[in-house]
């Protein structure tokens, strides 16, 4: 499953993925992965939710950050959360053009039983159709 939070930048998004990640971690079974890319926030989530800043791997648009995802989950099979907190800037593209890394993203969920939440600067209006369905 795939969760969308929204809004324009400065609106809080980053705060309320952190938010729920926390209160999340009473019901997780599984693993609990953030993964943004910078420091912030690193230290207002609880110990059990596994940070990663993609800054540090020279991640460069959005083909490299699906291969990272992939790679990451991959790394354990007890995944049960994936946040990402600010896609648009780690691809580097626009919302409107990442239909494919919502694709890969809707299908990695599925395969792999995955609750995965990312987190979008942009208004509703300005979410295009294939994003929308996971409001």
């Amino acid at each position: 499953m795939i969760k969308v939070i929204y809004g324009a930048k400065g609106t809080g998004k980053t705060k309320m993925m952190i938010d729920e990640a926390n209160a999340t971690i009473e019901k997780a079974k599984g693993h609990m992965i953030f993964i943004t890319d910078s420091k912030r926030g690193m230290y207002d989530l609880e110990r059990e939710v596994r940070f990663i800043d993609v800054s540090e791997y020279d991640i460069a648009g959005e083909a490299a950050l699906c291969g990272f995802i992939k790679g990451v989950i991959a790394g354990n099979h007890d995944n049960e959360y994936v946040y990402i907190d600010g896609v648009v800037r780690i691809a580097g593209k626009p919302v409107g053009e990442l239909a494919a890394f919502f694709y890969m993203l809707d299908k990695v969920a599925n395969m792999n039983g995955l609750t995965i939440t990312v987190s979008v600067s942009a208004t509703k209006e300005e979410l295009p159709d294939f994003v929308t369905k996971y409001l």
